[in-house]
C-alpha cells in the first residue's frame, strides 16, 4: 500500500503489475478490496492502480461533492506519470465518479468502463441516500449494513458465500461514518443530465441484470446518454459483478480493453 501526496489531499492506494495503466475505482458499499479477485487477472497485461476513494480506508476527504472527489482523482494522474493512455473504470459511487473524471478530466486517460451506475437518481434515490447518511451519523455503519450487503448482491450468492459476506461485512464497518455520510450526500446532490454527453472517452457500459442498488433501467438511460456507448448486461449478477462473476465480468470487458 503507498499513500499518494497530493495537492489537495492524499490517496491510498494499491498497485499491481506492469503495461498500459488501468485505474479502479470503487463503490459506495464496498472498499477498494471488492476488486481483489479481477485485479491479478488485469495485472498480468496491466498496471492496475487501486485508491481508496477519498474519506474511505486511508484516503483523505474530498468534501461532499462527486465533482472534488473527481478533481481529487485526477490528480493521480500526473502524480504517478500515468500519461494519458491510462483507462479508468467504476463500480457504483466510484462510477459517478468516473463520469464526472471523463467530463471534468477527459482528456487525462484513454477508455472508461461504467459499471453498475447511472446519470442521477430519482427522487425517491435521493431521499434513501439522506436516510442512510443520518443512520450511520446516529448509529454507525453496523447500523445500515445489512441493507448494503443486500444491495451489493442477490439474496441467493448472499446465502450461498457466508465467507465472502463477512469479509464485505468487515469493511464496510470499518468506513468512517462521516465520510460516508458525505458520500451519501454527494451522490443524492448529483445529476450528470447536462453534462454526460460531453464525454468524449470510449466508453463501455456494463450492468447486473440484478444490481438492486443502480438498478439496469439506470444503467440503460447511461448508456442512452453517452454517444456510441456499448451496453453489456450481465445475467444474475448484482451491483458488484466484479467480485460476484470475476471471470465473467473480465470476459466482458476483455474486448473493449484489448485484454488477450
Amino acid at each position: 500500500m503507498t499513500s499518494v501526496r497530493l495537492r489537495d489531499g492524499a490517496l491510498d492506494i494499491i498497485e499491481a503489475g506492469a503495461g498500459k495503466p488501468i485505474v479502479l475505482l470503487h463503490s459506495l458499499l464496498a472498499d477498494r478490496a471488492i476488486f481483489d479477485k479481477i485485479v491479478p487477472i488485469l495485472a498480468r497485461q496491466r498496471r492496475v492502480i487501486v485508491p481508496d476513494l477519498p474519506g474511505f480506508g486511508g484516503s483523505s476527504s474530498a468534501g461532499a461533492t462527486i465533482e472534488g472527489i473527481a478533481d481529487r482523482i485526477s490528480g493521480l494522474f500526473d502524480a504517478l506519470d500515468l500519461g494519458t493512455t491510462a483507462d479508468v473504470l467504476g463500480n457504483g459511487f466510484g462510477g459517478f465518479v468516473a463520469s464526472a473524471l471523463a467530463v471534468r478530466h477527459g482528456t487525462k486517460f484513454d477508455r472508461l468502463i461504467l459499471a453498475d451506475t447511472g446519470v442521477g437518481f430519482t427522487p425517491e434515490g435521493k431521499q434513501s441516500f439522506f436516510a442512510m447518511a443520518e443512520r450511520v451519523r446516529q448509529s454507525g455503519m453496523e447500523a445500515i449494513v445489512d441493507v448494503a450487503l443486500k444491495r451489493l448482491f442477490p439474496e441467493d450468492f448472499i446465502s450461498a458465500n457466508p465467507a465472502i459476506m463477512a469479509e464485505r461485512r468487515a469493511a464496510l464497518v470499518k468506513t468512517n461514518p462521516e465520510f460516508f455520510a458525505e458520500a451519501c450526500h454527494a451522490l443524492a446532490a448529483l445529476d450528470l443530465t447536462p453534462h454526460i454527453g460531453t464525454i468524449r472517452n470510449p466508453t463501455l457500459v456494463v450492468v447486473g441484470e440484478l444490481d438492486a442498488a443502480t438498478p439496469p433501467e439506470m444503467t440503460r438511460a447511461l448508456a442512452k446518454a453517452l454517444p456510441g456507448a456499448e451496453l453489456i448486461e450481465m445475467p444474475g449478477c448484482g451491483h458488484a459483478p466484479m467480485a460476484q462473476a470475476p471471470e465473467a465480468f473480465i470476459k466482458a470487458i476483455s474486448k473493449f480493453l484489448d485484454l488477450a
